[in-house]
C-alpha cells in the first residue's frame, strides 16, 4: 500500500525529487517547507487550482459515476484535479476515490477527507451548547478524541468542528451548534476541541484536522436569520468576535472556514480584512481556509460579484484557499491568472498553504493511513458509550427544584411520565449527527424503565409535536390539531403522585436553516403541560432542546425544571441518572434565557445606557411590559445541594504594569449532599477609551464538595486579563480602576475593586 511513488514523473530537469522511494519522500528533504515547495515546483497550473477545489461526494464511490456531473467529477479526480472531498464516509468509498487519485494522476498527491463530524461520528454526544454547559474542558476534549477515532475508523479524516461562533440570539437556529454567548468560554472550548480533534501529533493516524468555522460574526446574523447580514463595528468584531478564532489559530488547528454572511456589507469569504490581514497576516496562521458550501458562488447574489469568475477573483484575492463544491476556482482561476487579471503567486500560496497541511497529517507518507479496515473492529465502542453517559449527566442543568422535589424519592408510588419527547429515541440524537443511527438514542422513558422506578411508571404520550417526514433537509411540521391524547395524559397525571413531563424542541427545530421567530413550546405542548398542571401540581418538566426557550409560564407555575438539551446516544439514561440522585447536576447555562422573544438578541455582558438604571424613561434593556433582564442569566445552574460564597480577598488594590494579583474565595458546601460548583470570575473596566461590558468572564474553576467542606478557590489577576481592542486599535490594559466580581453565576457575584497604573 505504501510502495507509491507519489510524485510520478520527474519532468523537471535536476528535480530534488528524482527518486522518491517506498516513502514518498527522499531523505535529504528535511523539513515541511523543502517538501512543500519540491512538490509545487513540478506542478502545473491547472494541477496547482485542482488541489484548491472540493467535490461532495455525490455518487456512490464503490460503484460507475453514472450522471454527467459526477462522470466529470471521477475524470477530474483521475487527473488529480482534486484536493479534497467531503462526505465521503467509508473506507470502501474513501479508498477508491483515493485509488482513482493516486493511480491515475500526474503528480500523485493525497486527497483529505471531510465531513461534518459536530457532536460525535456514531457514538453522539450532547449538542455543542449542551456539553458547552457542563464547563467542563476535559470533557470537551475527550468527546472530540473519541469523535476523531471514530471517524477515521470510516476514512474520515478532517472535521469540520469546532463552531466557534458567537451566538446571543436564541431565534438562530445554529445556536446548538456552538458555545454560546461569551467569548471567554467559547475560546477555551474552542481550543478543548481542536486539542482532542488534533492531539499532539496531526500525522497521529488516530486524529483528524479540525476546522475552526465560521470566519466570522456568522452567529451574530441579523434578526436570528441564518445566512443574514452581520452589523457589527471594529471594537464588537475584535473584542467579541474574534478572540475565538484567535485562540484557535494559537493552537494550531489545520484550517479555518469562512462564513456565508456579509459583515459590514462585504462578504466574509471575500473579505481581504478579515482573511489575510488578520488570520493570515497579524495572527500568521499557517493552515488553509476552506471556504462554506457555495460561499464563494454566493457572493453573487449577494451583489458583490458579477459571476463565478469574478467571484473566484475575489475570493482568492481575499486569501479563501479552497472552494467547497462552489466550482467558481473549477471555472474561474486559470482563466484569470492566463489573462493577467491575478498573480500566480496567489494560486502558489494557497496551495503551499493546502500541501502544508497534507505533509502534516503524513498523507504524502502514506495516502491509506486513514484507510484501515481492521481499525473498525478495534474502536471500543461500549466504553465511548459510558463516556457519552458521563458527558451527557454533566451537561444537564437543574433551572428549579421547589420544596425539593428533585431527586425523585424512594417514597414515592406511582410516576406518570408524559409529552412527546418522552419516548423519542431520535431527538436526543439533535442536528448535526454525522453517522448516529436514527432512532438509536436511549429515550427518557427507557431510561427510567432501565432503574427501579420501572414499576411504578404509566406513560403517555398526551400530544404528538409535529408529523410527516421530517430530516435535515426536511424540518418537522407541527401538530396544532390533534388534542385526542391530551385526556389520557392528565387521567394518568391525576392518579400519580409524581408527573414527569418531557418537552421541548425537535431535533431538527434547531440547526443550520432552523432560525424560529418563536421559540416557546411548540405546537400543543403548552396546553398540555397547563392541562396536566390543572390535576398534579407535582411536575419536574425535562426540557430537551438544542436553543434557548421562552418558558416563562413554566418557571412561574412548574416547580422543578431540568434543561437536558439534546445529549446524544446515552440521553436517556443520563436524565435517569440525575432524576434519582445518583448523579447531583453541575451544568450552569451558556446562554441567557429570555422571559420573552422579544428581548432577544439577550446576553448578559452587555454595555450600559447613558441613563441610570432607575430612570423612569430607560433603562438597561428595558421594556415596560415585562420584568426586566433573563429568565435564567448565564452561567446559572442549581445543584441538589447549596454553597456558600465567604468573603472576597485581594491580595493587593494595585496592580502595576507586568504585575499580578490573587483574588481568593472561600467557598462551602452548605447542604447535605456532595456536589461541584463552577465558580466564576468576571471583569468590568469602569471607565475606557471604549465603552466596556458591564462585566465579562475572566476565569471559571469547578470545584467538588462534600457536605461542610469549605475550599479556597484563587484566582490569578494579571495585566494580560486587562487587555482589549481599544481605542487605538490595538489590545493593550489601560490604567484604572477595575472591579473584580466572583460567584456562582453572572448575577449573584461578591464584588471587589483595584486599580491598574503603569
Amino acid at each position: 500500500m505504501k510502495n507509491i511513488i507519489f510524485l510520478g514523473l520527474c519532468l523537471l530537469s535536476g528535480s530534488l525529487l528524482a527518486q522518491t522511494g517506498n516513502k514518498g519522500i527522499p531523505s535529504s528533504v528535511k523539513n515541511v517547507e523543502t517538501k512543500v515547495d519540491s512538490v509545487l515546483n513540478l506542478m502545473t497550473l491547472e494541477e496547482k487550482v485542482g488541489q484548491m477545489i472540493q467535490y461532495n461526494g455525490s455518487w456512490d464511490l464503490t460503484g460507475p459515476a453514472s450522471e454527467t456531473g459526477n462522470k466529470q467529477k471521477e475524470e477530474r479526480l483521475k487527473k488529480g484535479l482534486v484536493g479534497s472531498m467531503l462526505n465521503v464516509i467509508s473506507i470502501e468509498a474513501t479508498e477508491k476515490a483515493q485509488r482513482l487519485n493516486m493511480e491515475n494522476s500526474r503528480i500523485k498527491i493525497p486527497l483529505m477527507f471531510g465531513y461534518d463530524v459536530i457532536h460525535g461520528y456514531k457514538t453522539i454526544f450532547p449538542v455543542p451548547l449542551g456539553e458547552t454547559a457542563s464547563w467542563d474542558l476535559e470533557a470537551a476534549q475527550e468527546s472530540a478524541r473519541i469523535a476523531a477515532l471514530e471517524s477515521v475508523a470510516q476514512g474520515v479524516n478532517w472535521t469540520f468542528s469546532p463552531m466557534i461562533d458567537i451566538s446571543r440570539d436564541a431565534r438562530w437556529g445554529r445556536i446548538m451548534e456552538g458555545s454560546g454567548e461569551d467569548t471567554y468560554l467559547t475560546s477555551k472550548i474552542a481550543v478543548a476541541k481542536i486539542n482532542g480533534y488534533q492531539g499532539d501529533d496531526l500525522s497521529d493516524p488516530n486524529t483528524i484536522a479540525a476546522t475552526a468555522k465560521h470566519f466570522a460574526g456568522y452567529g451574530l446574523a441579523e434578526g436570528g436569520r441564518d445566512y443574514n447580514a452581520v452589523n457589527i463595528g471594529k471594537h464588537e468584531l475584535h473584542n467579541v468576535v474574534l478572540p475565538p478564532f484567535k485562540a484557535a489559530a494559537d493552537a494550531g488547528v489545520a484550517t479555518f472556514m469562512n462564513s456565508f454572511n456579509t459583515i459590514d456589507g462585504i462578504p466574509a469569504t471575500g473579505s481581504e480584512s478579515l482573511q489575510r490581514e488578520i488570520l493570515k497576516g497579524k495572527w500568521d496562521w499557517q493552515g488553509f481556509i476552506v471556504s462554506d458550501w457555495a460561499s464563494i458562488a454566493e457572493m453573487i447574489p449577494h451583489g458583490f460579484a458579477r459571476d463565478k469568475i469574478h467571484a473566484a477573483e475575489i475570493a482568492v484575492t481575499a486569501g479563501s484557499d479552497m472552494d467547497m463544491e462552489g466550482g467558481a476556482y473549477e471555472a474561474g482561476l486559470e482563466k484569470l491568472v492566463k489573462e493577467g487579471k491575478i498573480d500566480e503567486g496567489l494560486i502558489n500560496e494557497a496551495v503551499k498553504r493546502i500541501l502544508r497541511v497534507k505533509f502534516k497529517m503524513g498523507l504524502f507518507e502514506d495516502p491509506y493511513k486513514y484507510m484501515n479496515a481492521n481499525l473498525e473492529n478495534e474502536v471500543p465502542y461500549d466504553e465511548h458509550r459510558n463516556t457519552a453517559r458521563d458527558i451527557a449527566k454533566k451537561s444537564i442543568v437543574l433551572l428549579k427544584n421547589e420544596n425539593h422535589l428533585l431527586p425523585i424519592k424512594s417514597s414515592v408510588k406511582k410516576i406518570a411520565v408524559i409529552g412527546p419527547l418522552a419516548d423519542d429515541k431520535d431527538t436526543p440524537i439533535g442536528n448535526w449527527r454525522a453517522q448516529g443511527e436514527t432512532n438509536s438514542a436511549v429515550s427518557v422513558l427507557e431510561g427510567l424503565r432501565n432503574t427501579d422506578l420501572a414499576s411504578k411508571i404509566t406513560y403517555a404520550k398526551g400530544v404528538t409535536l409535529g408529523q410527516g417526514e421530517r430530516s435535515f433537509l426536511m424540518p418537522l411540521e407541527i401538530n396544532k390539531t390533534d388534542r385526542s391524547g391530551i385526556s389520557d395524559a392528565v387521567a394518568k397525571a391525576k392518579d400519580a403522585e409524581l408527573v414527569i413531563m418531557v418537552l421541548g424542541e425537535d431535533a431538527f427545530q434547531s440547526g443550520e436553516g432552523r432560525s424560529q421567530a418563536n421559540i416557546g413550546l411548540a405546537g400543543l405542548q403548552l396546553e398540555l403541560l397547563k392541562e396536566v398542571q390543572k390535576v398534579n401540581k407535582n411536575i419536574v418538566l425535562v426540557l430537551m432542546n438544542g436553543r434557548p426557550m421562552e418558558i416563562t409560564w413554566a418557571a412561574e407555575n412548574i416547580p422543578a425544571i431540568l434543561e437536558v438539551w439534546q445529549l446524544g446516544t446515552e440521553s436517556g439514561n443520563a436524565i435517569a441518572d440525575v432524576l434519582l440522585g445518583k448523579y447531583n447536576p453541575s451544568g450552569k447555562l451558556p446562554v441567557s434565557f429570555p422571559r420573552a422573544v422579544g428581548q432577544e438578541p439577550l446576553y448578559y455582558n452587555r454595555m450600559n445606557t447613558g441613563r441610570p438604571a432607575n430612570d423612569l424613561h430607560v433603562t438597561y434593556s428595558h421594556y415596560t411590559d415585562i420584568t426586566n433582564g433573563p429568565l435564567y442569566p448565564f452561567g446559572f445552574g442549581l445543584s441538589y445541594t447549596t454553597f456558600d460564597y465567604g468573603d472576597v480577598n485581594l491580595s493587593s488594590e494595585e496592580l502595576s504594569e507586568g504585575g499580578s494579583l490573587t483574588l481568593s474565595v472561600p467557598v462551602t458546601n452548605s447542604g447535605d449532599v456532595k456536589g461541584k460548583e463552577v465558580v466564576q470570575l468576571y471583569l468590568h473596566d469602569l471607565v475606557a477609551s471604549v465603552a466596556r461590558p458591564i462585566k465579562e468572564l475572566k476565569g471559571f474553576e469547578m470545584v467538588e464538595l462534600a457536605p461542610g467542606e469549605t475550599k479556597t478557590i484563587e484566582f490569578n489577576i494579571s495585566e494580560e486579563m486587562l487587555k482589549f481592542y481599544s481605542a487605538s486599535e490595538k489590545w493593550e490594559a489601560e490604567p484604572g480602576e477595575f472591579e473584580l466580581m466572583v460567584g456562582g453565576n453572572s448575577e449573584e457575584l461578591k464584588t471587589v475593586k483595584f486599580k491598574y497604573s503603569k
